[in-house]
């Protein structure tokens, strides 16, 4: 997972694109506020090498952990523990994201 210091973008596995797009569908269809727009960038990301803005990228994960909360009392656990895991591999991308890059240099 790599990001630009310039641009506010992020370059994510393709399987972690793939298996947040299949989970934002899931959230998607269950009327989760705010899934559209993730989904339809998460679909189109193959074309941009898997780059995507990073505030797509959390609101991913925002609506994946509502989906998560939403469906756990109904889901299997492995279906939670699934939609769970790509929520917070979406979240943690974003906090390295954010941190700043380290210099080679010694202070």
């Amino acid at each position: 997972m790599t990001t630009s210091p310039f641009q506010r973008t992020i370059a994510l596995p393709a399987p972690v694109c793939e298996e947040a797009a299949e989970h934002l569908e899931k959230a998607a269809h269950r009327a989760i506020d705010g899934a559209a727009a993730p989904l339809k960038a998460f679909r189109a990301a193959a074309e941009s090498d898997f780059t995507l803005p990073l505030s797509v990228v959390e609101q991913a994960a925002a609506c994946l952990l509502v989906l998560a909360t939403e469906t756990a009392q109904t889901v299997r656990p492995s279906a939670l523990r699934a939609t769970i895991s790509v929520a917070l591999r979406l979240r943690d991308a974003v906090q390295l994201a954010h941190q700043p890059a380290l210099s080679s240099r010694f202070w």
